[in-house]
């Protein structure tokens, strides 16, 4: 690898900062699939480690998406950065996190969870979301101009969250911020406290769920916590980690996937002509591909293993890098060029399609489609009006702000 410095570390938050690093990407899929990172210690905060191999094909992210046996989240946790201060205790805190589990509780718990996220449920919620698209449009047009993420973006993911768990829409924004500052540890414009923010949502969490066990209702939360699971309900704490999941996962990822969206039709004005006079359905994953908003996870190994023909030990880390495998050109025909009618689009945005599959991707792609169709609709000559600020993050691929003319 002479291509890269030694010391390169795709999660180093100034440089995804800047941009996501394509290049280099591209130069350890042809020379390096899987690479090893050595990390300082300020890297590798809560981990008993000194590194992790970073994975960058997507055959080997799909193959170790996949592979239950041999890789597990419960070890280290999906996250594979956090800020210098982490502990491990409060890496080990984190395990309560559907995400963090592994099976058999992984899937106990999913099969209860995932019976708020039925075609049915997700269907049942089109129409108020549509409607609430015309609301967050109009607001934007009567003030002429402004911040695309925080008014147009952010908007939609925040009511359809309060719509799916029954939260009153005036709580949204506290939601907002709330997962704002749970990841934007890395980016001193928030000075955030990733712990008081995770206990405000918990103890949010709880009071609805005390709530709905004493009264309950049509929505996700009487659904989860009046469930049964061996016996006994949903518990407290593993209530409150999905709420702040779904806080987070179900904010931040698709407010980034329609701000990159948003983004990449103003840098390809021939695509957003396109899509408003033809309405291609391919637009939606070809923007989630585009955006990819979580750019990597982790695993660690279960026993040795090989993964693209480097032997991992088990105990190790590895990083499935998702915006590497979204540009790897053995799989996606020209992947630095964003076409909205794209056919062949086996992205892994949503997690390489193992028992971590983003359990909310078809409430994602809705939300995507009714906003990008209700903004061709009322705005269709929406403009620019200044450079877009990244996010200062080790794995979220995040615009923390889009100035805009609404038009």
């Amino acid at each position: 690898m002479t291509a890269l410095p030694v010391d390169f570390d795709p999660t180093d938050p100034v440089l995804n900062e800047e941009r996501v690093p394509l290049q280099e990407f591209l130069e350890l899929r042809k020379n390096a699939p899987v690479w090893w990172v050595e990390q300082t210690p300020e890297a590798r905060a809560g981990f008993l480690d000194t590194g992790f191999w970073a994975v960058s094909k997507h055959e080997d992210i799909l193959a170790v998406s996949k592979d239950n046996e041999n890789f597990g989240t419960n070890e280290n946790g999906v996250i594979i950065r956090f800020a210098p201060d982490m502990t491990r205790e409060q890496v080990e805190l984190q395990r309560a996190m559907l995400i963090h589990h592994d099976a058999p509780d992984h899937t106990k718990l999913r099969q209860i969870i995932s019976r708020g996220f039925t075609p049915r449920a997700i269907n049942a919620l089109k129409d108020r979301l549509v409607e609430r698209a015309h609301n967050i449009v109009d607001d934007a047009l009567a003030k002429g101009e402004g911040d695309f993420v925080a008014e147009v973006a952010a908007e939609l993911p925040l009511q359809a969250i309060a719509e799916l768990l029954g939260v009153p829409q005036e709580d949204r924004r506290k939601l907002f911020d709330w997962s704002n500052q749970m990841l934007a540890y890395d980016d001193p414009d928030y000075n955030a406290d990733p712990e008081a923010a995770s206990i405000e949502i918990l103890t949010y969490a709880m009071t609805l769920a005390a709530e709905r066990k004493a009264d309950p209702k049509d929505d996700i939360i009487s659904k989860l916590v009046n469930a049964e699971l061996e016996g006994g309900a949903l518990g407290d704490d593993e209530f409150g980690f999905f709420v702040i999941l779904l806080a987070v996962a179900g904010n931040e990822t698709t407010r980034n996937a329609i701000s990159h969206g948003m983004q990449a039709f103003f840098d390809n004005p021939d695509q957003w002509e396109l899509w408003k006079k033809e309405r291609p359905d391919t637009m939606v994953d070809e923007v989630i591909r585009w955006a990819t908003p979580v750019t990597v996870f982790q695993r660690t190994a279960l026993n040795d293993v090989e993964v693209g023909g480097q032997l991992v030990k088990k105990g190790q880390r590895v990083g499935i890098f998702y915006a590497s495998g979204n540009h790897d050109e053995d799989v996606f025909d020209d992947p630095d060029t964003f076409d909205i009618t794209r056919e062949h689009n086996p992205h892994l945005a949503f997690g390489g399609h193992g028992a971590h599959y983003c359990i909310g991707a078809n409430l994602a792609r809705m939300e995507v489609r009714i906003m990008f169709d209700v903004i061709a609709d009322r705005m269709p000559d929406l403009k620019p009006n200044g450079a877009p600020r990244r996010l200062r993050h080790a794995w979220i691929n995040g615009i923390k702000e889009l100035p805009v003319t609404y038009a």
